[in-house]
């Protein structure tokens, strides 16, 4: 039941080592308290994220996670959090019941998860022909058969970011 046998390839290597990476960035996003440490904790985990696309060989992908995830919500994220204001506020104490409960069910998720993982059979199919320019294939596709929704979300990205400026402007007065 429990063969642990692993090849050590690099690939490998850098799987464990990108994964320690998204792991660890969502954990201390969730348990930092300043906003702005929660923000480069994310952006840690997005990067990693990320590297894990370029293991899959999907490299554009991984462009456009470092660009729109890692780079420009991150640094959204960063304007909201100096164009509002942060009084301090009550700060709820956290029993430590719940915090052992919590535990408890991410063990148990974890738990039911590996085995389900583990006795799992994938099916093994024969070498998959990938688009070998699939960069190329899928800006073909947006800019030719999508050009229409890309146009109108990059519309309504402007209007949602101009909203928010001017939300801010009126609590600011």
């Amino acid at each position: 039941m429990f063969n642990f046998s692993i090849e050590w390839t690099g690939e490998t290597v850098a799987f464990f080592v990108l994964s320690i990476c998204i792991i660890s960035g969502a954990v201390l996003m969730l348990n930092f308290t300043k906003v702005v440490h929660m923000v480069v904790s994310l952006a840690f985990a997005f990067l990693g994220l990320a590297g894990m696309y370029v293991l899959l060989d999907a490299e554009f992908v991984a462009f456009v996670q470092v660009l729109v995830y890692t780079g420009a919500i991150t640094i959204l994220m960063i304007f909201g959090i100096m164009m509002t204001r942060h009084d301090k506020q009550d700060e709820q104490f956290v029993r430590p019941w719940k915090e052992g409960l919590a535990s408890i069910g991410c063990l148990a998720l974890f738990g039911v998860l590996f085995f389900s993982i583990r006795s799992a059979e994938f099916p093994v199919h024969d070498k998959v022909s990938l688009a070998e320019d699939n960069t190329l294939n899928l800006g073909k596709q947006i800019f030719t058969e999508h050009v229409i929704p890309f146009e109108l979300l990059s519309v309504l990205l402007t209007v949602s970011f101009i909203g928010a400026i001017v939300i801010a402007k009126k609590e600011a007065d």
